[in-house]
């Protein structure tokens, strides 16, 4: 059996705290998930693979090359999640074109000027999801303003419409916004997964331990081709999914 990721970062006496604490049981899953995908836009996975050192010269959040190790799961993921009507939520930022709703995240980074508009020398919208794995008609895009994908959005709302008792979470920042939503969602007493090899982060470190945490006490950290093999399970069109029509940019994205 392989080793968890985290487990290169724990101490011998760390290992044996988890061994011996009763955390990091497994919940499983529930029986009417959606699958959210956290923030996998250009401002985080750059537009094409690139070193992580070189990435965030031009995308300050880019998460280099791991973004794009990440992107095929995530493609199967949803993928599958279509082919059973299983919801697809995507998250994704957005700002004022004066960058005065930007609040605290101003406050704890020196390049935060930065996410005013376009890359220069580009027409790209570092809110935008990748293409490689952009929203289909029939699925849900919800603009955050802070790191959980919960905070002030229509999130718990949309999962009561369809009636979901548990997410499947997918994306980016794995210490960060997925952390965020993660928590949020065990607030709220959804069951938790996460697809290990469709979240990422900037940091390997911050990646390895948080899915560690998370899956001691909030979730279960599962390989996607358990997801995957969990979806075949369920039944297909069990939800009320919108209709589709073709899905625009936010209007202050226009």
């Amino acid at each position: 059996m392989t080793e968890p990721i985290w487990n290169k970062f724990l101490t011998e006496r760390d290992k044996a705290v988890f061994g011996t604490s009763g955390y990091g049981a497994r919940q499983g899953f529930g029986k009417r998930p959606a699958l959210l995908v956290i923030d996998v836009n250009y401002a985080f996975c750059d537009e094409r693979p690139m070193p992580i050192l070189e990435s965030i010269k031009r995308w300050r959040n880019s998460c280099g090359e791991d973004a794009w190790v990440a992107m095929p799961y995530l493609k199967q993921l949803i993928e599958k999640a279509h082919e059973k009507g299983i919801p697809v939520i995507y998250t994704t930022g957005v700002r004022r074109a004066d960058n005065w709703d930007n609040g605290s995240w101003s406050w704890k980074n020196s390049r935060s000027a930065e996410d005013c508009g376009n890359r220069p020398n580009t027409n790209i919208d570092g809110n935008e999801i990748v293409a490689e794995i952009a929203p289909g008609p029939q699925d849900i895009v919800i603009y955050k303003q802070k790191p959980s994908g919960f905070f002030g959005t229509n999130m718990t709302s949309y999962l009561t419409l369809l009636g979901c008792d548990s997410v499947i979470v997918t994306g980016t920042t794995t210490s960060g916004c997925v952390r965020a939503t993660v928590l949020d969602a065990f607030s709220l007493n959804y069951r938790i997964s996460l697809a290990e090899e469709g979240c990422f982060d900037r940091s390997q470190a911050s990646h390895a331990i948080n899915l560690c945490d998370m899956n001691a006490k909030y979730a279960d950290v599962v390989k996607t081709s358990e997801v995957l093999e969990f979806f075949d399970g369920l039944p297909s069109g069990q939800f009320d999914l919108p209709k589709g029509a073709p899905v625009e940019k936010h209007p202050s994205k226009r």
